[in-house]
């Protein structure tokens, strides 16, 4: 009587991963502040955990070693953070001629518009006098938003160290917690998982920090060549934004060209720069990430796509730039469990053979009838 399997119905089945799926990202908005920091710092902990075996390898004791290890990673940062200070502190004292220049390029163009469209100039004024007015009346709530966002980052940059440290020190710990969760069956299974989790993540960072320095080259040497004001700035700028997939490269290069407006007696600079960043984001999609970075992460664009937005949704930009490599060991787990593989390859970007889907569509005709 109680041995009857019941199967519940595909639309009962949906319903029920929708709900699941609603709670999920229900949780994950909720609670980013407490999320976003773990997932950051364990992701960092992975990449740093072979850093950490090769100092215990040499007989120095395991705290020691993560202490080391921080140290060294704190002070590669520092030094990144110096270079960009230094460049922001020369960026920031030329700022009053840099608006002035600006405003001198807004009032060429509006002249120019004014000629070549037959639009009264004044309008063009009046709306620029009125979109100031609005800037200073939610100037104050903007500063006020501003303050928290900071606040909150200090808040994240202090965290994930100590993050950072506790993963690493109860690694033993955590996976032998994770070996006593799974059944004894399972166990071969797990250790593939966390195996391969491990070495998609190390090879994914490696492969991304080692495409944002060859694009920081490119966009730097670029901008030396132009002579534009600024060029190791917005270098180093252009290719962390690089790293926000699909939406990082257009931005990276938007601020050099507003500065080469500014700053340049002639708009073809920013032409120019348009131009080249075209050239280096067609090499960059073409020859650096499907070598460096994609070929450790095996996701169609489809996906990528929506799972960037999604992430955008969750946790703004924090989001987008984790995406990629969380979506990445989803569908590593779903490629280990077989009752999940068809998940895994629909992520995936294996193509198979085109099929004719016309008998199936009349088998499921006959089959309905």
């Amino acid at each position: 009587m109680f041995d009857k399997v019941f199967t519940l119905p595909f639309y009962v089945k949906m319903t029920i991963l929708f709900i699941g799926l609603l709670a999920l990202f229900t949780i994950l908005y909720i609670g980013q502040s407490i999320i976003v920091p773990l997932v950051f710092a364990s992701i960092i902990a992975i990449l740093l955990n072979p850093v950490v075996n090769f100092f215990v390898r040499r007989k120095i004791p395991r705290v020691i070693s993560i202490l080391l290890t921080l140290f060294l990673t704190l002070l590669i940062f520092g030094a990144l953070g110096l270079l960009i200070y230094s460049q922001i502190s020369k960026f920031t004292d030329s700022w009053p001629i840099l608006v002035e220049k600006f405003t001198l390029t807004i009032s060429d163009s509006i002249a120019w518009i004014s000629i070549h469209f037959d639009i009264n100039p004044d309008k063009i004024h009046e709306w620029i006098a009125k979109t100031k007015v609005e800037l200073l009346n939610s100037s104050s709530s903007v500063i006020g938003r501003t303050l928290s966002t900071l606040s909150n980052v200090l808040m994240v940059l202090l965290l994930i160290p100590i993050y950072i440290f506790l993963i690493l020190f109860y690694q033993p710990l955590l996976l032998d917690f994770l070996h006593k969760l799974i059944k004894s069956d399972k166990q071969t299974q797990l250790n593939e998982i966390v195996t391969q989790t491990k070495t998609v993540i190390q090879r994914y960072l490696v492969g991304l920090i080692m495409e944002a320095s060859i694009i920081a080259i490119f966009y730097t040497t670029t901008l030396l060549i132009l002579d534009i004001d600024y060029a190791i700035l917005l270098g180093i700028i252009g290719a962390l934004l690089n790293m926000i997939p699909y939406v990082g490269g257009v931005t990276g290069a938007a601020l050099p060209m507003m500065i080469a407006l500014a700053t340049k007696d002639s708009a073809w600079y920013a032409v120019y720069i348009m131009g080249i960043y075209l050239v280096i984001q067609f090499i960059d999609n073409n020859l650096i990430v499907p070598k460096i970075v994609a070929s450790k992460v095996k996701i169609n664009a489809l996906f990528s796509i929506i799972v960037v937005i999604v992430g955008n949704a969750l946790w703004g930009i924090p989001g987008m730039v984790l995406s990629l490599p969380l979506l990445a060991i989803v569908k590593l787990i779903f490629d280990n469990i077989e009752s999940l593989n068809h998940w895994g390859f629909l992520l995936g970007d294996t193509m198979p053979t085109l099929i004719d889907i016309k008998p199936i569509l009349k088998k499921i005709k006959k089959q309905t009838k």
